[in-house]
């Protein structure tokens, strides 16, 4: 949703349109109601989202469908609602499962140290180091998203891997951890 916001950010800056400002008003109220969920466990996300959101939601996209037809197809506001149109369907299950955000920006918070050390990331060593990398830093990252510190994480894992079964090694996962 951050990416479909961005866009009529972009057209109500460049054209002042007012239908560009009122999608980034009704796209503000479902980010009001994650603003409230935030914190809580998924099950009470996903009452939240149906008391609140979700009839936000279904207004934003029938709005869009009745906007569509009133201005040119060629215009840049056209083509911003037609890509918030084909994202609505991918955005939905966020309604109806607690665990889903409504956008990916802590994803790509967490990912921007990786994009920002890309060049750094060309003498790995080989492919095999660079596969290494990649899951190294997705371990950590995810750690990070879990509230467990990296390190110590990653040194009880790999002190426990030796003598731990194969088939429980779900257990060992950052989020099935304690902080």
């Amino acid at each position: 949703m951050a990416h479909v916001r961005r866009k009529f950010v972009d057209i109500h800056r460049a054209q002042g349109s007012a239908i560009a400002d009122e999608a980034i008003g009704r796209i503000a109220q479902l980010y009001a109601v994650e603003k409230e969920a935030r914190g809580s466990p998924p099950k009470l996300r996903v009452e939240l989202r149906q008391t609140k959101a979700k009839q936000i939601f279904d207004d934003l996209e029938l709005w869009l469908h009745t906007q569509l037809p009133s201005i040119s197809g060629k215009s840049p506001l056209a083509g911003t609602i037609r890509y918030a149109l084909t994202r609505m369907a991918r955005l939905r299950p966020y309604l109806d499962h607690g665990i889903l955000e409504l956008d990916n920006n802590t994803a790509e918070r967490a990912m921007r140290s990786v994009a920002i050390g890309r060049k750094n990331y060309l003498f790995v060593g080989s492919q095999t180091g660079g596969k290494a990398a990649a899951i190294a830093y997705t371990l950590i990252e995810t750690a990070k998203l879990n509230g467990v510190d990296p390190q110590a994480w990653l040194a009880d894992t790999l002190a426990r891997i030796p003598d731990y079964k194969i088939n429980r090694v779900d257990d060992l996962l950052p989020w099935k951890t304690t902080p």
